[in-house]
Formats: structure tokens, sequence, C-alpha cells
């Protein structure tokens, strides 16, 4: 197992961390075996966002006896009512949740107290001038939380979290299916029949990128949910892409995005956690996505840049990702938007400086005729 430091608060995870989702309505006995499985793999992150409450009481038995090598997620706004699951900002149902998740737990600081599931605008800007902010900060202040995070599914949500100064980590979903849509109303859009019947649909959108690359460039920690995009990557027949991609192959995608430092597997048992951990040990090409997503019947990559930055080296020192990146966003509009520009403009190199050496293009895995980009670029800015 290798780990990486989430952002800036110096804290040191596995790059496999174990999401606990499926642990409801299960005994005991389950969550402890799972619980042995992830210590004796080297897992020592763990998301709890259910409100069940046997699953918060089964988990905090679990990891009691190591709580030292653990670091945990919980969310704040996830609550149980009339035996079920409700997502409330109401600080009467709020307050005993975040009580009872600690007290289950039996934990006194809780690693990271998630804001939970935020996707959109009016819920994000309710929440950061309203009493939910205030209790977590609160939180915060007395230590019973040690870093503040937030959890969402869209784009939007997520670069103004990412560049909130008093959220520490975001929690985010990441997979090659999900990241071909920018901001979405609802995660459910994502599962719609329709959802990917759009032919232009292809590689990366442009704003996630640009929220990875931020995050990054911050120190907000990313980490990431839905990685197998609820196990629809996993089969022919529901992948969008109509091919199907292994486990290995959707970590790998996922972990090289900018900024990750982990990604949450949902299992059911040790063997579906065994699959996930192969990756550990995998070669370069059993992880290689490449191949299944610049090939597949549906929605190839092909041709497009997904900003993963294996043209670099250039001979001209043009940072070609972004610079393609920034591309992507500005055509988009009628009218260049002057903070692109601006960061265009800022860049030491640019498409200018192109050399035409087709260097980038031997090394590009997604077959981008990138030279022929550059001549875009410069027709695109120098308008």
């Amino acid at each position: 197992m290798k780990y990486r430091t989430l952002g800036n608060t110096g804290i040191e995870v596995s790059e496999i961390a174990f999401g606990a989702e499926f642990l409801v309505e299960r005994p005991y006995e389950d969550t402890e075996v799972l619980i042995k499985a992830c210590e004796e793999n080297g897992i020592n992150f763990v998301d709890c966002w259910m409100s069940e409450p046997d699953v918060r009481s089964h988990l905090g038995k679990a990891i009691k006896p190591n709580r030292e090598n653990w670091v945990i997620q919980g969310h704040i706004g996830a609550t149980w009512q009339n035996n079920q699951y409700v997502r409330t900002r109401e600080m009467d149902k709020v307050i005993p949740a975040f009580e009872d998740f600690m007290e289950r737990f039996q934990i006194d600081t809780l690693d990271f107290g998630m804001i939970h599931y935020v996707d959109q605008i009016d819920d994000y800007n309710e929440i950061m001038n309203g009493p939910f902010m205030e209790y977590v900060r609160k939180l915060k202040e007395e230590g019973t939380i040690a870093h503040i995070g937030l959890s969402t599914h869209s784009p939007d949500i997520g670069l103004l979290a990412a560049q909130n100064p008093e959220i520490e980590l975001l929690m985010f979903s990441i997979n090659p299916a999900f990241d071909m849509f920018g901001s979405v109303d609802d995660v459910g859009d994502y599962r719609k029949e329709d959802a990917y019947d759009d032919k232009d649909l292809s590689s990366i959108n442009p704003q996630r990128a640009e929220l990875y690359e931020i995050c990054q460039n911050n120190g907000t920690a990313l980490t990431v949910m839905k990685g197998f995009a609820g196990g629809n990557l996993l089969s022919d027949e529901t992948s969008p892409f109509g091919v199907a991609m292994t486990p290995v192959q959707c970590i790998h995608y996922v972990l090289e995005q900018k900024g990750v430092s982990s990604i949450f597997v949902g299992v059911k048992t040790v063997d579906e956690l065994m699959e996930s951990l192969k990756y550990c040990d995998a070669s370069e090409s059993e992880k290689d996505y490449y191949d299944v997503l610049k090939n597949a019947p549906e929605h190839s990559f092909k041709g497009q840049c997904t900003y993963c930055g294996h043209c670099s080296p250039c001979a001209s020192d043009i940072d070609i990702a972004m610079v393609i990146k920034l591309f992507d966003l500005a055509k988009y509009h009628d009218k260049i938007p002057e903070s692109i520009r601006q960061h265009y403009n800022d860049l030491k190199f640019n498409a200018t400086d192109c050399i035409a050496c087709g260097e980038c293009e031997d090394r590009c895995p997604f077959s981008v005729p990138i030279v022929d980009v550059m001549l875009d670029v410069q027709d695109l800015f120098e308008l």
C-alpha cells in the first residue's frame, strides 16, 4: 500500500480507503471482518456518511482497538429520522445526529467533519452564511473535529469549496463516466437512461480538470467517491463506453487525477475488497485504461485531451495540458472570459512557442493531434 498526504493537513492516508456504505443492515461480524482485512492490507482511512445507528456503532467498535491508526471522515447533516436516512440543515436534527455519531464511534475528536452532500449553490450559500457553518466552526474551535471537509458531486460547488480556506478537504465523485459532464442538478442525473445520449460527450470536462488542479495548487485535500460509477463501469452492459473497465483501471484513473489523495471503495465482502487491493501489485499494463477509453465503441476518448500530462516534456517547455485546458474552457464562450485570457497570457510559454516537432503526439495515449490543436489555440487567443 502506498500513502499520500491530504492537502495541507500533513495527514498521510492510504491511496485506497474504505467506504462503508454497504454495511447497512449487516451484522457486526461483517464489519469486523472487513475492518481487520483493511488493517492487514494497510488501509487506514474510512468514510462514514451513513446515519443508520448500527453502522456507526459497528464501525466504532471494530476500529476502537486500533483507533490511533485510523483517519476518519464523518458527516454533519446526515441524520436518521423515522428509521431512514435524511439529509438536513435543520439544526435541531443536525446537532443530535452528529453527537450520536461521536458517541457511537466512541471518539472525542473526529479527523474530518464533513459538511454533508452539497450539490446546489443555494444550499452552499445558506450553509456558509448560517447556523450550520457556525456550528461546524464551533466544533473545530472546541477540538471536536480536527479539520473541516465538504462532500459534493457538483463541479460548481467543488470550485467554490476548493477556494474557501475554511474547507480543508473536498470529497468528490470522480470516474471516467462522470468526468465527461459539467455540473448537473442532481447526482441522479448521471444515472438517467438518456444521460449519455449526447454524442459530443468525450474526454474529461475542462471544468472538472480545473477543479482538480485548483485543489492541488491550493492544498485542498481531494478524496474520491463513486470511482466505479456505482459499479456501472465494471460491466459491458452498464458502462456508458460500451466496454467494461476493471477495478484496477478505475482506481488508476482516479489516482492519476491532479490533487487526488485517496479513493474510497465501497465493498460488501473481503473478496470485493481484495479485487480493489490488486491495484497495489498491478503491473503498468494492468493499470492501463487508455486503450479501453480510446477504443471504446461509445464515447471514445480518442483524439480528445484528458489533460493527463503524458505529452510532456515539451521541447519548448510548453505546459501542453494547461494550454489545451484553457483552450477548451475558452471555446465554450462567445467571448473569452478575462480570467481565462489572463491565465493564458501569464503562461511563460504558450501555443505560439510550439515548433511542431510532434514528439508530444508520439507520447499521447489518446492520439490527440496536438500540433493542430496548438494552431487552433493561437487562432482563438490571437483574435
